[in-house]
């Protein structure tokens, strides 16, 4: 019988192999502990590989990431000025969350496209502390983070900058964790029990929430905390609270 030997693989399927691997060791450990040695053993290359295609570690990480991010973002730039086209004055927040998750929802329905694995990409680099990353969607994607933040600032006058800031911080932030540590498909049938929820039904389950979070109105600047004081009897010595509570109690009878 004839030798057949297997061809040796063309650059752009080791590249794209790398590719791959690169995304799916990042989405399972994170920037710090992943190595070049897991990504290489995982796509079956070699390191040399990776210096010829990318020349290291942080420029295989940084093609990974913006072959998914890029065509993302732009995607979310033209959705939402397709909206404020349409809507004017009359654009909501709902409109400027939309823009931000239906396309990557739309994304993750295609396995061209990374499939499912898009949003856990998209909760691991939103998460990652690493500064190679943090440094990396600053310096990549600040005009589309401008873009929606000025959106969500015609969208909600009446929060201050820095509280509207924070508001987003928090509610992406704590999407972000889940959509890194969980499979998203398998949560989803948990709480909908089996019962299939279709893309709009899931954008508006997920808008509902972060909504009320962003309308809520802001507290009083002169306001007390209450969790001041569950800090201070946190802190407290076991028998003090009691000391002080007993104090006071003869103070006012």
């Amino acid at each position: 019988m004839p030798n057949r030997s297997i061809p040796p693989s063309r650059p752009a399927d080791t590249k794209t192999r790398l590719l791959d691997a690169a995304e799916a060791q990042y989405i399972d450990s994170g920037y710090e502990a992943m190595s070049l040695r897991q990504i290489t053993a995982r796509a079956n290359a070699n390191l040399a590989a990776v210096n010829y295609h990318f020349g290291g570690k942080d420029a295989l990480i940084h093609a990974m990431l913006t072959r998914r991010l890029d065509g993302l973002n732009a995607n979310r730039l033209a959705l939402l000025e397709r909206f404020q086209s349409i809507h004017g004055a009359h654009l909501t927040c709902e409109h400027v969350l939309g823009a931000m998750f239906i396309p990557a929802l739309q994304q993750s329905r295609c396995p061209e496209k990374s499939g499912p694995a898009l949003l856990r990409l998209l909760g691991r680099a939103y998460t990652d502390p690493s500064p190679f990353i943090r440094g990396f969607l600053r310096s990549m994607y600040t005009d589309v983070a401008e873009r929606f933040f000025a959106a969500f600032q015609t969208v909600l006058p009446h929060l201050p900058r820095e509280e509207l800031g924070w508001r987003l911080h928090f509610c992406i932030g704590s999407l972000s964790g889940i959509l890194a540590g969980a499979d998203t498909n398998s949560l989803i049938d948990d709480f909908t029990q089996g019962q299939r929820l279709n893309d709009p039904q899931l954008i508006g389950r997920l808008a509902l929430i972060m909504v009320a979070a962003l309308k809520a109105p802001p507290a009083a600047i002169k306001a007390p905390c209450p969790f001041q004081s569950m800090f201070a009897e946190c802190e407290a010595a076991p028998g003090e609270t009691l000391e002080s509570d007993t104090a006071a109690q003869h103070a006012l009878a």
